[in-house]
């Protein structure tokens, strides 16, 4: 009896000491997992996507206050259009992009996994409808065959459909060109043009080469088509790396901070991102409503109270979809849950 005792205690013993060394071991696992957690809490690169237009971004873009602020290696990548934010978006390669409220609704509307953080800005006179001196346009009515130059799926783009929708001309009559800024200039400059809605810094150099302004998003936004410079980010990003997300938030009321306290120094940085004189820069500026973090609670509203920015880009999206520039559209719901308040109201405490 005493030897099978004696052969069951060492058993006992041997079967404790193997189940302690795997909870040695799998701690020593948890712990070197806990670790490695730790260290990738920060990404090792922020890709930003970003337009020549003058908006905050690009004055903190100037001062370099980026890295220091979100704690990571910061990209800024440059792109023509919305239409090639929303490209960049499908295919993951930014993390943070500016796209007019129209793309943006589009993007959307194709099913890009993204969340509507912020409105830089709502469009005034920073984007019109230029039209040649020689070309003989007093109105809208009479685009009737004319050549129209706009970025597609743009928010000029919504507002030239929508300018001539007001005043029943129908876009199948107006050979309506799909270019991009750069284009636009080059083919006013050839003469390939009568007329072109597009933005800032752009706008100013057709009006220097016999281009005046018939309208512009301001005054059609006082007609009910409002249009507006929106700060998307990656869904799966934004879940991952929140922390970052706010902090960026934060850098957006710094640089409209630095413009409302010391417009000469936000006028130098946004003249050497926009490649003109700080007058011209701060004109330019002034084209757009700068909003605040405060501000943004009146359109986008919060987690408990939606805003009714997410009408808007329901409305354009509807309106694209019935002048076929897309399939389809989702609900009004589908916006609101588009719109991630969750952030900013972090930013606000």
């Amino acid at each position: 009896m005493s030897k099978v005792l004696l052969y069951f205690t060492k058993s006992i013993v041997l079967l404790i000491f193997k189940e302690t060394l795997m909870t040695a071991r799998l701690l020593t696992v948890l712990s070197a997992a806990l670790l490695l957690g730790s260290c990738a809490s920060k990404p090792d690169v922020v890709t930003i996507g970003y337009q020549v237009t003058p908006y905050g971004e690009l004055i903190a873009k100037n001062k370099g206050w980026y890295e220091a602020q979100l704690g990571a290696k910061v990209v800024f990548k440059q792109f023509d259009s919305g239409r090639d934010l929303n490209t960049a978006f499908a295919s993951h390669s930014i993390q943070f992009g500016l796209l007019g409220s129209t793309p943006a609704a589009v993007g959307i509307s194709r099913g890009n996994k993204v969340s509507l953080i912020y409105i830089d800005e709502i469009i005034g006179s920073g984007e019109a409808l230029a039209v040649k001196t020689k070309a003989k346009i007093a109105s809208i009515k009479d685009f009737v065959g004319k050549r129209v130059g706009v970025p597609f799926a743009s928010t000029t783009h919504y507002s030239l459909l929508s300018a001539l929708k007001q005043e029943g001309v129908d876009p199948a009559s107006v050979k309506i060109l799909d270019l991009q800024p750069q284009d636009i200039f080059a083919a006013w400059t050839r003469g390939d043009l009568d007329a072109a809605y597009v933005w800032e810094p752009t706008l100013s150099k057709l009006y220097a080469g016999e281009g005046q302004e018939l309208t512009d998003s301001g005054k059609l936004a006082e007609k009910g088509v409002v249009t507006a410079l929106v700060e998307l980010v990656d869904s799966e990003f934004a879940k991952k790396y929140p922390e970052i997300v706010v902090n960026y938030l934060k850098l957006q009321q710094k640089a409209l901070d630095l413009y409302k306290s010391s417009e000469d120094e936000a006028g130098t940085a946004l003249a050497a991102e926009l490649g003109v004189d700080k007058t011209e820069a701060l004109k330019e500026a002034k084209g757009f409503i700068w909003l605040s973090l405060q501000d943004q609670v009146k359109y986008l509203g919060t987690g408990a109270q939606k805003g009714p920015f997410a009408d808007t880009l329901k409305s354009t999206a509807d309106f694209l979809v019935g002048q076929k520039a897309i399939e389809t559209a989702p609900d009004l719901a589908g916006f609101q849950a588009a719109i991630d308040t969750s952030f900013l109201e972090a930013a606000l405490k």
